[in-house]
């Protein structure tokens, strides 16, 4: 399938293991993803409230812990509003877990990164 019939975007960190692994994998299944670099594009409310609605998974659930200022900004504890996670990752663009991936079968934050197969 190519590109046209068939979409597939990745919300990429090519310095990430998993995130390079499912654009390979989208790759080698036949297709030319729209990979886009989102600690170099960042973010817009609108844009991780629809990543939200369309992986069924709330901000919370999409931020990254490892390896980001999640700890530091106080954003582990409990009872933080959604609001408050959405304004740090707007600030903050790496709090977002990596990689997601939206095709015509879905959306899904793909780690590990197998769980990509089934959107391609």
């Amino acid at each position: 399938m190519t590109r046209k019939d068939f979409p597939v975007t990745i919300f990429h960190n090519p310095a990430c293991g998993t995130s390079r692994n499912v654009v390979a994998m989208a790759e080698a299944a036949g297709h030319t993803p729209n990979v886009i670099e989102y600690l170099k594009a960042g973010w817009t409310a609108e844009q991780l409230r629809d990543l939200s609605h369309q992986t069924g998974q709330s901000l919370r659930q999409l931020m990254r812990e490892t390896g980001t200022p999640a700890g530091e900004l106080g954003l582990l504890e409990d009872g933080v509003s959604e609001d408050a996670i959405l304004a740090a990752m707007l600030a903050y663009p790496i709090l977002v877990n990596r990689p997601i991936v939206i095709t015509p079968k879905g959306a899904a934050l793909c780690r590990p990164s197998d769980t990509a197969a089934k959107l391609l």
